[in-house]
């Protein structure tokens, strides 16, 4: 429904209206007059009509303290959108250039989406036109990081892509080319791009520095762990709104069994449709149940906030919201820290959050998708655990994308270990995704051909943009029937797809060093030649190699020597095991790294 505020002069009465006004007072017929009267009530009955259509086609949505009205129906191209607040003051909108009409009511225009916002003071109500978008492409990554798209007219320009967005001053090394193809530097000057890698190394080797099992050993004595009992809105009420946070599906199945989602008979008892978004979850419930927890914060070392930031920010992305709505829960979380005497005492250097999405999403720049979350200045000094760090941010940590696999014991990991590693792998390489036709520097493309003009047994192609990727099972299953196992960037350098290839025993072959070497110094190691062949994209980009071709050259037994490291040295520590999980023999990735979340905190100078 769209409301709008004109500014023209009253129209003229036009002379034909005097002139059927002067008929019918010479009209004297009884049936002259009845025809009159149905003709003045026409215009009544085609708004009255008019009012019925748009109800119908109306959509409602309410999310936390913000009400959606949107109307959309073949016969309009755009989507109209209200959004009201439900209390008096709230903020819904960014607003600037106003052409006030009068003393209770602004005009109001942004430039985001050719957003046309009306603005009232009182109640903060907000009229949003997105314009010129009937067909959309919407593109979604599924359990398997793998595009699905979707064509639909109810959506309007609404396009699921995360924007690598960076300073002119960000910019990486010449002589990697995963720096110029991730970020766009490669005519920048050799010394600022020189510089910019040996800052990205040296925070590499501060964070392996702080790698430590000896927590593990030495038990809680003087390592507590505080978990602030926050207000339910920035956690548990943001899992409620599951049902409204992606218009095609209900997204509630996935936050199920505290995060893990729903289970998985066919591939085992440890088995779950888990989403690539719900680390935020599993890890508070695993932190809750953490043997050094403490509940007097006087004997803490670590402060673990558990803030869904994540799923706040996929909560608005379908919604037509204005930035400032985007930010306000997190700005409302600084406030409430900023009241707790724990947080000051070390400026927030001693506190952790754990961020269920990338970093580029809590860095909003010039796009409208994400938050400022982590640009915010409170925000600097706490450690960030995120699935994709921004390399030149020290206290960005990035750890494993929560894979499928969540072994209870020690038994369910050496079980999945002996069957992974005698699997019969019948291709030789596998791909499972989706082409980017709208992405010209992508190599999907060119990947898919080279792998769709060989034999199956050399390469297997699943493609997700036919559904094929919907299923987990499908994906593992062909992963554990692979020994190579192609993955590309997608939306971002990183791939959940990425670590369910390891936990399959799939080799992954690389084309980004973003994807995964600049990513996860706690839980991969330095020689990345151990678990994974690197393929530059910018020679597959020219068309200089065949991918398939190169992996043939690999000799077999390269290929079970990168393969048990991958099953016996890396597999353990690249799952989350279930809430309540007992590890003796192993640690799983959510105990290695808060192992080392102490070994870091111990490091500071107590003001």
């Amino acid at each position: 429904m769209a409301f709008s505020v004109s500014k023209k002069k009253p129209k003229v009465v036009s002379s034909k209206k005097i002139e059927l006004e002067s008929s019918s007072n010479h009209c004297c017929s009884s049936s002259c007059s009845i025809l009159l009267r149905i003709i003045y009530k026409i215009p009544t009955a085609i708004i009255l009509l008019l009012l019925i259509f748009i109800w119908s086609s109306s959509t409602t949505i309410i999310s936390g303290k913000i009400v959606h009205l949107c109307v959309s129906s073949r016969k309009l191209n755009d989507l109209y959108c209200l959004s009201a607040g439900t209390q008096p003051k709230l903020e819904v909108s960014i607003l600037d250039n106003t052409t006030t009409f009068d003393g209770n009511v602004e005009l109001k225009k942004e430039n985001v989406l050719d957003k046309q916002v009306v603005h009232e003071k009182s109640t903060s109500f907000v009229v949003s036109t997105i314009t010129n978008h009937a067909n959309v492409e919407v593109k979604k990554q599924n359990g398997s990081n793998a595009e699905l798209v979707f064509n639909t007219s109810a959506i309007a320009n609404v396009e699921m892509k995360k924007d690598n967005v960076v300073d002119q001053h960000d910019v990486g090394d010449d002589s990697d080319p995963s720096f110029r193809d991730s970020f766009g530097h490669e005519g920048a000057h050799n010394d600022e791009l020189e510089k910019a890698m040996k800052m990205v190394n040296e925070q590499l080797q501060l964070h392996r520095s702080w790698q430590s099992d000896k927590y593990n050993k030495k038990g809680c004595v003087g390592n507590g762990i505080y978990v602030y009992d926050l207000p339910t809105k920035f956690n548990n009420d943001l899992v409620g709104q599951c049902g409204d946070m992606v218009p095609w599906m209900n997204f509630c199945k996935y936050f199920t069994n505290e995060g893990l989602g729903e289970p998985i008979p066919k591939l085992g008892k440890a088995w779950y449709r888990t989403h690539q978004y719900s680390l935020e979850p599993i890890f508070h419930a695993r932190v809750l149940k953490h043997p050094c927890r403490v509940h007097n914060e006087n004997e803490a070392k670590l402060f673990y906030v558990p803030f869904y930031g994540g799923l706040d920010i996929l909560r608005w992305h379908f919604k037509n919201v204005s930035n400032d709505v985007k930010d306000s829960l997190g700005l409302e979380l600084m406030k409430w820290l900023e009241k707790q005497r724990p947080w000051g005492r070390n400026s927030g250097k001693d506190h952790v959050f754990v961020l269920g999405k990338i970093s580029w999403d809590f860095r909003r720049k010039e796009n409208s998708w994400g938050t400022r979350f982590l640009e915010l200045e409170q925000m600097q000094n706490p450690t960030k655990l995120l699935i994709e760090r921004q390399p030149w941010h020290v206290n960005d940590i990035g750890i494993p994308h929560p894979t499928y696999f969540h072994p209870h014991s020690d038994q369910d990991i050496i079980s999945w270990q002996t069957k992974i590693i005698s699997s019969y792998r019948k291709h030789l390489v596998s791909f499972a995704g989706a082409a980017r036709p709208d992405a010209p520097e992508n190599i999907r493309s060119i990947l898919i051909n080279q792998c769709t003009s060989v034999d199956d047994q050399d390469c297997q192609f699943l493609d997700c943009n036919s559904g094929g990727c919907s299923q987990p099972e499908s994906v593992i299953e062909l992963f554990m029937e692979s020994e190579f196992c192609l993955q590309p960037p997608g939306d971002s350098p990183t791939r959940k797809s990425v670590f369910d290839s390891l936990v399959s025993g799939c080799i992954p072959v690389l084309f980004d060093s973003f994807t995964a070497f600049y990513q996860y110094p706690w839980h991969l190691p330095e020689d990345h030649a151990k678990y994974s062949v690197f393929i530059d994209q910018k020679v597959v980009r020219q068309m200089e190699v065949n991918v398939v071709e190169v992996l043939m050259k690999i000799s077999k037994k390269e290929r079970d020597d990168m393969r048990r490291f991958i099953v016996y040295e890396l597999l353990p520590g690249l799952v989350y095991g279930d809430t309540d999980s007992q590890f003796e023999k192993f640690q799983d990735s959510f105990s290695i790294t808060m192992s080392n979340l102490l070994e870091k905190v111990s490091t500071l100078k107590q003001s």
